[in-house]
């Protein structure tokens, strides 16, 4: 868990500061690959969408990559995009290509660690290293490292080689999944998080507490509707999910949000499992890497590294989420 200092890798730990509070770091490549090529809206740089073009370094532990990999599958575009997973343990070099456990190494160009990725692209890079990372393999560059950003590219730059009848941010819609993603993103996605990452009591009681309001309220509107947004499911869905299904098994425990779990309230475990039984999704679902990253990478959470072989999580089993009218 360390950061790049002009090109050269610390093992640093995140500084929470005299308020006890974690801040996530912004993402730095924030570039668009565009069906033209063209650069788009407030960006320098064009990318033009091509197959075969471009790489995902993703892992099945982050939930962040965890959202790339879900539109990849939807999208169907795993002969358009190809990928490559790390390893599930991140020590002090961060994220590495080991191949085990179904972590693939590094394909394109034999790295030992992710950080050497960032470098490729920027030699002076500093900031942290994570993933995913959208590369561009012609001009041998980070395309971009917010997952944000990334799923909205996959959802419509690449839709003359995939699935371009699946549209998870339908213009009509977006204000309100929009607005679904800003309650959740700093409550529920990151505020997990900024729980388990506290320093303080006080910080982590203030992220405990908006966690489960958050969750909360998410229950109630699925009290109403199927999905969060529409009749279909959309990006506010899939962002909510890769918390979601890493919450019982990790969050709960791991990072003390031990308030309830998912499956104690019935329509968000209703609607995780809804989630998980659509076609494709739950390959993209490893629970070794989601627990064995977590359980033994943070040694400042847990210092023994020991990995618990519970909870017995069945997604699986049915679910009720029918009763609403079906999606056309």
């Amino acid at each position: 868990m360390g950061r790049l200092v002009d090109g050269i890798w610390k093992d640093e730990w995140y500084d929470t500061g005299s308020d006890g509070k974690f801040k996530r770091s912004e993402s730095q490549f924030r570039d668009w690959i565009t069906v033209d090529g063209k650069p788009a809206e407030g960006r320098e740089r064009g990318f033009k969408a091509e197959p075969g073009r471009y790489h995902l370094y993703v892992s099945y532990a982050c939930p962040w990559a965890h959202r790339t990999l879900v539109y990849r599958k939807l999208k169907k575009l795993e002969d358009v995009i190809s990928v490559d997973v790390v390893h599930h343990f991140m020590g002090e070099n961060g994220w590495t290509f080991v191949e085990e456990d179904g972590a693939t190494g590094d394909t394109l160009y034999g790295s030992e660690f992710l950080h050497q990725i960032y470098t490729r692209a920027d030699p002076t890079y500093s900031g942290r290293v994570t993933v995913p990372v959208l590369w561009d393999k012609k001009e041998q560059t980070i395309v971009s490292n917010e997952s944000s950003e990334i799923i909205r590219m996959l959802n419509s730059a690449f839709d003359a080689w995939g699935d371009a009848s699946v549209d998870l941010s339908p213009a009509h819609l977006r204000r309100e999944i929009d607005a679904v993603n800003d309650r959740v993103y700093p409550a529920i996605n990151n505020g997990v998080y900024r729980a388990g990452f506290a320093t303080t009591q006080g910080a982590y009681e203030e992220a405990f507490d908006e966690l489960f309001d958050a969750l909360d309220d998410m229950e109630q509107r699925l009290a109403r509707s199927r999905y969060l947004v529409g009749d279909k499911t959309t990006e506010a869905d899939w962002r909510l999910f890769t918390t979601l299904i890493r919450f019982d098994a990790v969050y709960y425990s791991h990072f003390k949000c031990n308030l309830r779990q998912i499956r104690d309230y019935p329509n968000l475990s209703n609607y995780l499992r809804d989630l998980y039984q659509v076609p494709g999704i739950a390959s993209t679902v490893n629970m070794l890497h989601i627990k064995a990253h977590y359980y033994a990478s943070h040694e400042t959470v847990n210092p023994t590294r020991i990995v618990p072989k519970g909870p017995e999580l069945d997604f699986t089993a049915p679910h009720d989420r029918n009763r609403f009218r079906k999606a056309a």
